[in-house]
């Protein structure tokens, strides 16, 4: 038995359709490792519950885990904007999502966020942004997540450990790499924002506004 195998047994289990849905996403995609999964759904849904967030914006669905395991814990009337630039993704995301038991708490967009949302035409404000996209492009996502938020509101951003690489001198050169890299420097000498990396499969950052 390995470590993650004790954790996920000694957590709540897994819901039936996510179960499926994670089954599904490592049968039917190439690089099925990077649905959120049980561990990561469970912290996002204890995170959504304790902060009671009206709307949540998602940056990166892939194929829905991570939107669905946030869904699942929402108050009624509360709402999560997902966003996947992925077009190829657009059937087998959307199916699994309009088929889940949530599916009336998320909307899927497809198409690329910083288009959509940060041209400065944007009066919507979020409680919750969680940042899952182009690792290139986390920089820019945080500075649309700021324009985005409302008062101590919160951002999680996940990979932001990105398996080690980030420490990694091999990785120097590595566009990804470097994009995480500059984005945790940034946020750690951001003095509006509290900040904490949790060490959870690839590594999520926990941000508070302070105003």
């Amino acid at each position: 038995m390995t470590l993650s195998d004790y954790i996920e047994q000694h957590i709540d289990k897994e819901h039936p359709y996510l179960y499926k849905l994670w089954r599904d996403t490592n049968l039917h995609q190439v690089r099925g490792h990077m649905a959120s999964g049980h561990l990561q759904g469970v912290v996002l849904r204890m995170i959504v519950g304790m902060i009671r967030p009206r709307r949540i914006l998602e940056i990166g669905t892939y194929t829905g885990y991570s939107a669905l395991s946030m869904a699942s814990a929402l108050d009624e009337g509360a709402t999560i904007d997902t966003y996947e630039i992925n077009d190829e993704l657009e059937d087998f995301t959307r199916r699994n999502i309009e088929l889940s038991p949530w599916a009336d708490k998320v909307r899927l967009h497809i198409g690329d966020v910083m288009t959509e949302l940060g041209g400065g035409q944007s009066s919507e404000l979020y409680d919750l942004i969680f940042i899952d996209g182009n690792k290139r492009q986390y920089c820019d996502y945080y500075h649309l997540a700021l324009r985005l938020l409302t008062p101590r509101g919160y951002i999680l951003a996940d990979n932001t450990l990105w398996d080690g690489h980030i420490i990694d001198p091999a990785y120097d050169h590595d566009a990804q790499t470097l994009g995480i890299r500059d984005f945790n420097e940034e946020i750690a000498h951001d003095s509006r924002v509290e900040k904490v990396i949790l060490p959870l499969r690839d590594g999520l950052t926990l941000i508070r506004r302070k105003d």
